[in-house]
């Protein structure tokens, strides 16, 4: 596959399940390799074998998991603190990090609790005030809406519109259409290992490629085993 990424901007990465949407991800911060091509980040090619450059690539990195992924022996403020304190912030600065990051993502007072007393939606939250807590100039969302009610999805939606205002750039990979039009300034489809289309948000939903079409619009092919019970 080969896609480009604007700054600034969300770019929403759809296809069907399995076709390696996660994967590009974690080609992008060098947790996989691919086994051909090249990642190029900042004009800087991701090496998983130059330890020195991976690490200064996952400083700029957010990365929000589809499970959240948070430590349940935890607190909230101290999974967010993980990061941070892995690079040398002292406790004032992690503390105002901490309390600035929830406050984006209107967490605000939930510092001392833990993830189990959280609904899956705050701790999806919580996965991003992690990574914005980096201060990244990327983040990218694996499958954000997954599990969630439809008003709490526009909430992960209104949250991802507003760390794309605060000037971080996004690539997030879902199958909830909704969401990709509501979020993607780009959306590009995923499919049998290439890019079948990238453009706009209008330009996809208009688009006369009927795989895009039948994907975006949820229709079964009767010849596709995707679409059989």
């Amino acid at each position: 596959m080969s896609l480009e990424v604007p700054d600034g901007t969300n770019t929403v990465i759809i296809g069907y399940s399995g076709t390696g949407k996660s994967v590009c991800l974690k080609c992008i911060v060098g947790l996989l390799e691919p086994d051909e091509g090249r990642v190029v980040v900042d004009d800087r090619v991701v090496d998983p074998s130059d330890r020195d450059a991976i690490t200064g690539l996952r400083g700029a990195v957010g990365f929000v998991f589809q499970s959240a992924a948070l430590f349940d022996s935890m607190t909230v403020a101290d999974n967010i603190r993980l990061g941070l304190r892995r690079r040398g912030f002292d406790d004032a600065e992690m503390n105002e990090r901490v309390r600035d990051s929830l406050a984006v993502v209107d967490l605000s007072g939930t510092e001392s609790k833990m993830p189990a007393e959280l609904s899956g939606g705050m701790r999806k939250r919580v996965g991003i005030a992690r990574a914005i807590a980096l201060r990244p100039r990327y983040i990218l969302y694996d499958e954000p809406t997954t599990g969630l009610d439809p008003v709490t999805s526009a909430v992960m939606d209104r949250l991802i519109c507003r760390t794309r205002d605060l000037g971080v750039t996004g690539v997030v990979v879902t199958h909830d259409m909704r969401s990709a039009f509501t979020v993607g300034d780009r959306i590009a489809m995923l499919y049998e290992g290439r890019i079948r289309q990238a453009g706009t948000a209008d330009e996809m939903r208009h688009s006369d490629d009927p795989v895009v079409r039948q994907f975006i619009e949820g229709r079964p092919d009767a010849n596709d085993e995707r679409g059989r019970a």
